[in-house]
């Protein structure tokens, strides 16, 4: 059994369901401090909802260069998973890695044990081969990735732009790839802005609409008005923002009453093209014109980034390119990640991991023949950017 399927499985064994880590954290960092890694556990959150975090970081051993002159890469990542739903649907225990026709089932497998196996792993066999490399080596993880994301990543980076710590590079672990590790990296993502709305009436019987006032009816217009708007274009790496209403709760359930009120939950995915005070301010001028009387609560869950063709995108592209010979394609779809975080302190981020057709699904696996790979192409990278340290 290779290093990483081994170290991957001791970490699906463990059923830490967010916020739960389950000793994933302490199991890495039993890893990394005989490789010269200091490791700092960061406990985060209420009792009820305890969050571990770890920074772990290896300076580079070159006594004649200065430290603020070399690089330093972080890997990132999340020890938590997503509940695994109906046991009685699983085909084996979640909890209990299983092989089955050439792939390795279990909680994490897909998302993201393998990938923090991996980046041990390849650091391992990294330092082993090249101990005096001119960079410095971190990683970050969270038992808070699929959860609030309120105690997680978030908190170490604070953390760490309080200290002033410099980071160059980040890699994180998300299943980002499609059919084959390394067919699709993420180098962005869209921002992620929420609001809930009250558009506030007059309840009344439904017989003497001349009593009452229907938010519902006066809400349309603008709400028809908005699905229209042209947020912006996008650009040549990010769609266009869209708009989508999720949710519209209005009335008490009887058939005879105008409501009171209507509560509408929408959320933008922005591109960079767009910031969070724009949209606001743009959906809010409609409200105002359609005289509304409402009331409106914000979210932003996160900012979109985005790391142009550079220094770390051409490692990765050529690391994949060299273990697995094929051209990788850059997206920026899909949802949010922990990269948001990184993005504000770190200038180079982009997210690479194994096929993602399984996560959070019942028996979510990942194809064995994608585990070396990953472990070849993260070591590669690190080997990349060591030349070009030299």
């Amino acid at each position: 059994m290779s290093p990483t399927r081994l170290l991957a499985e001791q970490l699906i064994a463990r059923p830490s369901v967010t916020p739960q880590d389950a000793g994933c954290i302490d199991l890495i960092a039993a890893r990394l401090a005989p490789l010269g890694f200091v490791c700092e556990v960061i406990d985060s959150g209420p009792a009820d909802f305890r969050v571990r975090n770890l920074w772990a970081i290896r300076p580079a051993a070159l006594a004649h260069q200065a430290q603020d002159a070399i690089k330093t890469i972080v890997f990132a990542g999340h020890t938590d998973v997503v509940p695994t739903g109906p046991l009685d649907q699983w085909t084996s225990d979640p909890f209990t890695p299983t092989e089955r026709d050439g792939k390795l089932y279990g909680r994490g497998a897909s998302d993201m044990k393998t990938s923090i196996a991996a980046f041990v792993v390849a650091v391992e066999q990294f330092l082993t081969a090249r101990p005096d490399a001119p960079l410095n080596i971190a990683l970050l993880l969270t038992s808070d990735e699929e959860g609030p994301a309120v105690d997680g990543t978030v908190v170490v980076c604070n953390q760490l732009k309080a200290r002033g710590e410099r980071l160059d590079y980040c890699i994180v672990g998300e299943p980002t790839s499609v059919d084959r590790t390394g067919d699709m990296i993420k180098n962005g993502r869209r921002g992620t802005l929420s609001g809930r709305l009250v558009v506030k009436g007059i309840q009344g019987h439904i017989a003497y609409p001349h009593l009452a006032r229907n938010p519902i009816h006066q809400l349309a217009p603008a709400l028809a008005q908005l699905v229209a708007i042209e947020w912006d274009r996008g650009n040549a790496f990010f769609p266009p923002t869209s708009w989508q209403v999720s949710n519209i709760h209005g009335g008490t359930g009887a058939g005879n009453i105008i409501p009171g009120q209507v509560v509408v939950d929408f959320n933008f995915r922005f591109c960079t093209e767009s910031t969070p005070e724009s949209l606001q301010s743009r959906l809010e001028a409609v409200l105002q014109q359609h005289g509304l009387d409402y009331e409106l609560k914000w979210v932003l869950g996160g900012l979109p980034f985005l790391t142009t063709p550079g220094s770390l995108v051409d490692a990765v592209q050529a690391a994949i390119r060299d273990v697995a010979g094929i051209e990788t394609e850059l997206s920026t779809t899909g949802g949010t990640s922990d990269g948001r975080f990184i993005a504000q302190i770190c200038p180079q981020v982009i997210e690479l991991g194994p096929p993602n057709a399984s996560i959070h699904k019942i028996d979510e696996h990942i194809a064995l023949a994608d585990i070396a790979p990953l472990t070849a192409i993260y070591q590669r990278v690190l080997d990349n950017l060591a030349a070009t340290a030299s």
